[in-house]
């Protein structure tokens, strides 16, 4: 009677979106962390971002495994918390809530460095302070506001951004590339010291910055088992292949020479250090209208992608400060939303006031060392968290697994989350070794992190380990207190604001899954797979948008879509399928056609597969008329 065409989650994006998504978040590190690498690393620059690299590549494969099985917010610390304790999970969250504060932080400081190309002010204290705290400003506002991300604009600029850097490493071989001259400014121990490279290699996972998002797309792939390791393999040759290629094209025409006192340096980390790219342009022999113009087109694209790395940073830090929140490891005024506009605001000017006062001293080696405090620390922690899992629960199904799997006491283990593990453990020991600044303010951030978790904890009559949530508000006075553990809400209108999801929700438990079955009737005279294109693809446009409403508010919410004859036994078949403990039938949103869906409500409530639920208004206090038999719930909810 029935032909599912949709199940589960819908599943969008392919490996041309994944790629585009994550490159244009880790590669806008480019704009910034040459510079900061080339001032200490010199000539040996492309082989510190290449060891940096192995290390991001180790990275990003353990946190694509951990996110295909817990696609949520988090991250490292989501890991953290499945695979250890609460205590577990905030350390590394805490760690992680740092590094987007980093990444506000130098993103936004770098925006008017670029925009200097124009107004050559800004290049300098104090127009880049006072406007790399105007970028932080104006995003929170328009984030309080409710800006979102937009999905088109960031897979063009990913392409025009990868194209321009593909271009500049061309047009540099053609024109300064120099060979001899890259092998003759090494000069190991002396430039650069080893202390000094130790330094550089430390400061250079800074360049890796965004790397989460190579992961948390896990959820949003059309087929995650092949899609994710594919966009991560072309993450990593195109990230690891811009930066060996600049690096080069820029140690050529910005080679490393001694000054008078006999130093060595680069004027790449030094004069341009806080615009690198555009030093590259103007040192590679154009002619002064060509160098201008490409200065001019540089300068805005970088300015573009760090603005829009700003935002990222603030939505990310929104997310996952949310996640804290809402697992009580943070005081419920993290997860609080703005009366009007519904968005994190208090989170949203705590972090970005943090970003600002970082912003403020006008350091970016300063800000590239703290970052890499963070990012080691919660990196480690996700590479342990990873491997622990595959020891404490092994059966869980894992879409992608990192790859050198070996046997091991009848465990199947990863070399991917062992060798990632003390890789960024070993870096992060040489960040509190050799950066004091990064020692001090990074150790204090986590000691004061970790003292106000356990007072918070104490006064909330919670030990600092057992997993707690936010309780859920109180339900209608119209619904009984059932806490399902499932439902299944069938869709035939436009209910794009999820308000029949939301009702539903107040039904079932925190933790439970809600079912969107959007049920598209096929007239006789059509067979099941013939027409009714458009129909559908508003269908499918409705249970998206759907689905995204839900998770806003934090519902777990699988998609479906039916082309049958009979909805009434579609629905049947669904719920007996998935075994649901209660129907949420919605006539609101139904086509004026189909409403009160008398024929479909007779035949439900005959049959009865599972509790149901009518709801025929959004007027608080008017029930349904007709009486209610055993095993139903009729009246109106509120969404």
């Amino acid at each position: 009677m029935a032909r599912i065409v949709e199940r589960g989650l819908r599943r969008s994006v392919g490996v041309p979106g994944l790629f585009a998504t994550a490159y244009g978040n880790v590669g806008s590190s480019i704009y910034y962390a040459l510079g900061l690498v080339a001032l200490h690393a010199l000539g040996l620059t492309p082989v510190v971002f290449m060891v940096a690299g192995c290390l991001f590549a180790l990275t990003a494969k353990t946190y694509a495994e951990g996110a295909a099985m817990f696609p949520e917010a988090g991250g490292s610390s989501s890991f953290a918390r499945h695979a250890f304790n609460e205590l577990a999970s905030f350390f590394a969250g805490w760690a992680l809530t740092l590094d987007y504060i980093i990444t506000i932080a130098i993103s936004a400081f770098f925006v008017p460095h670029y925009l200097g190309a124009f107004f050559p002010g800004l290049r300098h204290n104090p127009g880049d302070i006072i406007g790399g705290i105007a970028v932080v400003a104006i995003l929170a506002a328009l984030n309080i506001r409710g800006l979102k991300e937009s999905a088109k604009l960031n897979l063009v600029l990913a392409v025009v951004d990868l194209g321009t850097q593909v271009l500049l490493v061309a047009v540099g071989a053609v024109l300064v590339l120099n060979p001899s001259l890259l092998v003759n400014q090494v000069h190991l121990g002396t430039a650069p010291s080893w202390s000094e490279l130790v330094f550089a290699l430390s400061v250079a996972m800074v360049a890796y910055t965004g790397i989460e998002t190579v992961s948390n797309m896990a959820e949003e792939a059309r087929e995650p088992d092949r899609d994710i390791p594919k966009a991560v393999n072309l993450v990593l040759i195109a990230v690891l292949g811009v930066y060996a290629g600049i690096s080069l094209v820029a140690l050529s025409s910005l080679p490393v020479t001694p000054d008078a006192h006999g130093h060595f340096a680069t004027a790449l980390g030094t004069t341009y250090e806080a615009d690198p790219v555009l030093g590259i342009v103007k040192s590679m022999g154009l002619s002064h209208a060509l160098a201008q113009a490409l200065s001019y087109y540089v300068g805005l694209l970088a300015a573009t992608i760090l603005f829009i790395a700003t935002n990222a940073g603030l939505i990310g830090i929104s997310r996952l400060s949310w996640s804290l929140s809402e697992h009580r490891q943070l005081p419920r005024v993290f997860s609080s939303l703005h009366p009007k506009y519904r968005t994190p605001a208090f989170t949203i000017v705590f972090y970005s006031v943090l970003a600002a006062l970082l912003i403020i001293p006008g350091q970016t080696d300063f800000l590239g060392n703290l970052y890499s405090f963070g990012a080691m620390l919660s990196f480690t922690t996700a590479h342990v968290a990873v491997l622990a899992l595959r020891v404490k629960d092994p059966h869980r199904a894992r879409p992608y697994r990192a790859p050198l799997n070996f046997r091991w006491r009848g465990n199947t283990l990863s070399l991917t989350p062992i060798l990632g593990a003390i890789g960024t453990f070993a870096a992060w020991l040489s960040v509190v070794a050799l950066h004091v600044e990064a020692r001090t303010v990074g150790i204090g951030w986590m000691v004061v992190g970790l003292v106000g978790y356990a007072i918070y904890r104490r006064r909330a009559g919670l030990d600092l380990t057992t997993a707690a949530r936010i309780e859920r508000g109180e339900r209608p006075p119209d619904f009984d207190e059932l806490a399902y553990r499932s439902a299944l809400v069938p869709i035939f209108g436009e209910d794009v604001d999820a308000s029949a999801l939301v009702a539903a929700a107040k039904l079932v438990d925190a933790e439970a899954t809600v079912d969107a079955l959007y049920v598209l009737p096929v007239p006789p005279q059509l067979s099941l797979d013939a027409g009714l294109a458009e129909e559908e693809e508003r269908g499918r446009s409705v249970l998206e948008a759907a689905r995204i409403a839900g998770r806003r508010r934090g519902i777990k919410v699988r998609t479906n879509l039916v082309r049958t004859r009979n909805p009434a036994r579609a629905i049947l078949d669904e719920a007996r399928r998935l075994h649901v403990e209660v129907i949420y039938l919605s006539t609101v949103h139904a086509p004026a056609s189909e409403r009160p869906l008398g024929p479909i409500t007779a035949q439900l409530l005959a049959e009865r597969p599972a509790r149901v639920v009518i709801e025929t208004s959004r007027r608080p206090g008017r029930p349904v008329a007709e009486p209610e038999p055993p095993g139903v719930v009729a009246g109106t909810a509120a969404a």
